[in-house]
């Protein structure tokens, strides 16, 4: 039976690999899935698309197997156009024969399709390693026989995973300015995050706003769309509205107009 490392390019996952060396467990191979945002753009922003080339190497190195690089035939875009079938639970979905957008309100999709879907195919009959960290209680149960975390075994907990990875060269740049990885489009990031994708990237940032436009589900469960966010940060832009935990979302169109900022021109600008 092969034993897999499943790896995200995270603290917690690449500290499995000095976990995994200190417990002296089998390990025959590494696995990366990657997801795409489209045909031609990857989820990963460009310092971490360097980072896992340089991590490659490291690993290669040290632990002599090479990272297989695995993905989805979808990318997130196509499967943010497809259209919802009816629910077989129900007799009629409010959602069918809509796309399904933003992924938030109808299942986490994106996870689901993108990457465990693809996981799935490889781990027929092989023990899973996973980055579960010894404090991350409320995760234990996602452990099983043949899905283990060597954090848990050893007793790593986060910071020490961060540690490790500090030591080891090893740790995403990700964390310079985040305390999570992911896809530059997820839902579950923080405003930082967005603010920073906006200021960074305004092409990605672009395409943020065009499926906001079309998505049939908002960008947040609360309701808060790309579009609000957009005009948060250009009155942030501006100087009209603080950035820190003094805002109030109130604040947004209340001081644009205070300030007669146009919104009809705003709109055409695609920015609400």
């Amino acid at each position: 039976m092969e034993h897999i490392l499943s790896l995200s390019y995270g603290k917690d996952s690449l500290a499995c690999l000095g976990a995994i060396e200190e417990l002296g467990w089998q390990l025959d191979r590494i696995v990366h899935v990657e997801v795409w945002a489209t045909d031609t753009i990857p989820a990963d922003l460009p310092p971490m698309v360097e980072f896992k080339k340089k991590a490659d190497q490291l690993i290669k190195g040290r632990w002599g197997i090479e990272v297989e690089h695995i993905r989805s035939k979808y990318t997130y875009n196509d499967c943010f156009y497809m259209v919802c079938g009816e629910n077989r639970r129900k007799a009629k979905s409010k959602y069918a024969g809509k796309i399904y957008g933003f992924p938030f309100r109808q299942g986490v999709w994106c996870n689901s399709r993108l990457k465990q879907h693809v996981l799935q195919k490889i781990s027929k009959n092989t023990i899973q390693y996973i980055g579960i960290a010894n404090d991350e209680h409320g995760r234990f149960h996602n452990l099983t026989e043949t899905k283990k975390s060597p954090l848990v075994a050893a007793g790593w907990d986060e910071d020490m995973c961060r540690i490790w990875c500090e030591e080891n060269g090893l740790l995403s740049p990700i964390y310079e300015s985040s305390t999570r990885g992911g896809c530059w489009f997820c839902h579950n990031q923080s405003i930082g995050q967005l603010r920073l994708l906006r200021k960074n990237y305004p092409e990605l940032w672009k395409l943020m706003l065009q499926w906001d436009h079309d998505s049939s589900t908002t960008f947040k469960a609360d309701g808060k769309t790309v579009h609000d966010f957009e005009k948060r940060f250009y009155a942030e832009d501006l100087g009209l509205i603080p950035a820190d935990k003094t805002f109030r979302w109130e604040m947004v169109i209340g001081e644009l107009r205070k300030n007669q900022i146009n919104l009809f021109d705003l709109e055409l600008m695609g920015r609400i």
